[in-house]
């Protein structure tokens, strides 16, 4: 008998076929592609942990409980960890970097394995029609279905959920002019809305304090929103104010998801200055009374005292309209100064100072030794006048100079993340440590900072019911069926952690510094952390909106 007639003699015979079958199988699966054993369950719905085994196959959770046998092709021994649902990021800004990065570093190693863009009103797309002659490295997809295609043919090591800026429709209708809309310019914006949507977006995004959103009318927004169709008729909002007027503009927000008959979802929300730290409570107030008139309404917040923004953000609005180049050009103007001065220096006075103010990134090389440093550290040392040095930097920049703002307290903080309907996200982007970047480091240490210090430190909630604020609270708001629960039936999204050991590293001041504690990441039941270790596989998957073009 020849070699390969003996190999695949054997081979049927071992599987249990006989001659004469007339479909043989070479080998039989194991019945699971893997087992976690010996772990404590916290299934991410707010209930209690439990002792299970969990097994799954073709990237789907098949069972929960004890698994008798070792039939898989890999075992996990969890003992003395947590195994709970992979964290859905509700509010971030890696869709400015997912192409570029598709491991998304930052964000897999603290277990996000669902990110949400599209946030703060600004979306990849729509755009105005790409050429070849624009930049190489951009791809030419104008719309979300092409950014959407693009992202799912490269692959992710996440997956992948957007929603549809407002401001940036409104950019591509109308241009940065603080003006109302057209007629002809409302119907085109609402046509865009419903196309997003239908080619996949989950929602609607605001940034109201960003031009050219923030041109914005409340009944404009109210109107785009509404053009959403159900299910994704969902507004999150960055409002138009998170100090001296956030009331009145949580107040707005609410209008708005009444109007519209949206569900709300309101961006990071914080009181900045300390004339604001007593604002808190009666935002939950605001929001109690709004879910007791029948409006769905959550929240989500970053674990940490500071903000991110652009510096732009510091000086008043109305110097800003028409984008960038009037906004230079004001800043260049002497007698346009002397208004804008006492206007950015008061905005900043409510923060404390000058030194709450950390330069985070510039797009110039000479600028690059201020990253990391507060402003008044650096125009101390080179003696010169805050204001000064700032509209100087503005103009050499182009007006983009990434800040940091110390503006929030500990009460406020640890307040809102313990209400109820009060989800974690990180309103940050992924990040690779050979950045040369100053990131806030939240895009490092969100998730983990949530459990080791509000949960476990500062108690602001139980260790089940900060699970469920970071995955079955998000992915039902954005109506992913398949997400945020460890189910049978349910995506494999698992991450596995140790509750004495896991913490954030990264500091402001050392952004780049993966968390501890969080060995194991698995997306769609594929390895994307293996003991601490990244492992390049992209098995995320684009999820889109379940609407089709009528």
């Amino acid at each position: 008998m020849k070699r390969r007639t003996f190999l695949t003699a054997t081979s049927f015979a071992a599987t249990g076929y006989l001659a004469g079958c007339a479909a043989p199988t070479l080998a039989m699966r194991n019945r699971f592609d893997l087992i976690i054993r010996n772990g404590t369950v916290i299934d991410g719905t707010g209930a209690g942990g439990f002792a299970a085994d969990v097994g799954v196959r073709d990237g789907v959770i098949t069972a929960l409980g004890r698994i008798d046998g070792d039939s898989a092709d890999r075992i996990v021994d969890a003992r003395g960890r947590m195994v709970v649902p992979g964290f859905v990021d509700i509010h971030s800004h890696t869709d400015g970097a997912i192409l570029r990065l598709p491991t998304a570093d930052s964000k897999l190693r603290q277990g996000v394995t669902t990110e949400v863009g599209g946030a703060d009103g600004s979306s990849r797309a729509p755009r105005k029609r790409r050429t070849e002659e624009d930049e190489a490295d951009d791809p030419l997809y104008s719309d979300i279905d092409g950014f959407l295609t693009t992202l799912q043919k490269q692959g992710c090591a996440q997956n992948f959920a957007t929603m549809i800026g407002l401001g940036t429709v409104r950019e591509v209708v109308m241009g940065e002019d603080n003006r109302p809309a057209t007629p002809e310019e409302m119907e085109a914006m609402k046509r865009e809305v419903r196309k997003a949507i239908e080619q996949g977006c989950v929602g609607v995004s605001t940034g109201l304090e960003y031009t050219p959103g923030s041109f914005a009318a409340t009944e404009e927004l109210w109107e785009l929103t509404k053009a959403a169709p159900e299910p994704y008729r969902l507004y999150a909002s960055h409002m138009r104010n998170e100090d001296n007027r956030l009331l009145e503009a949580l107040d707005e927000a609410i209008r708005i998801g009444r109007h519209a008959g949206a569900r709300l979802q309101i961006s990071h929300l914080k009181a900045q200055n300390a004339s604001n730290w007593h604002k808190p409570e009666i935002t939950l107030r605001m929001m109690e009374a709004a879910l007791a008139e029948g409006i769905e309404v959550h929240c989500d917040r970053y674990p940490y005292l500071a903000f991110q923004t652009g510096m732009a953000n510091l000086f008043p609005l109305w110097c800003r309209d028409g984008g960038t180049e009037k906004f230079i050009e004001r800043l260049k103007d002497p007698s346009q100064l002397a208004k804008i001065r006492p206007e950015t220096e008061r905005k900043v006075a409510g923060l404390s100072s000058w030194d709450a103010v950390m330069i985070t990134s510039t797009r110039n090389e000479e600028s690059k030794p201020y990253v990391g440093k507060t402003v008044l550290a650096v125009t101390t040392a080179l003696k010169a006048d805050p204001f000064d040095f700032v509209v100087d930097l503005m103009i050499r920049e182009n007006g983009s100079v990434g800040i940091v703002g110390f503006g929030m307290d500990e009460p406020g903080t640890e307040l809102t993340l313990g209400w109820k309907n009060t989800m974690v996200s990180s309103d940050g982007g992924a990040y690779s440590p050979a950045s040369r970047s100053n990131p806030h480091p939240r895009t490092y240490g969100t998730f983990p900072r949530a459990i080791a210090y509000y949960q476990k430190e500062r108690k602001v909630c139980s260790l089940p019911e900060m699970i469920r604020k970071m995955t079955s609270m998000p992915a039902e708001k954005l109506r992913l069926k398949d997400r945020g629960v460890l189910a049978p039936g349910k995506a494999a999204d698992i991450v596995i952690f140790d509750y004495e050991t896991i913490r954030d590293n990264a500091t402001f001041l050392n952004p780049h510094q993966f968390p501890t504690g969080i060995p194991f990441v698995f997306v769609n039941g594929v390895a994307a952390v293996d003991n601490d270790r990244i492992t390049g596989r992209l098995a995320g998957q684009v999820l889109r909106s379940t609407l089709t073009a009528s």
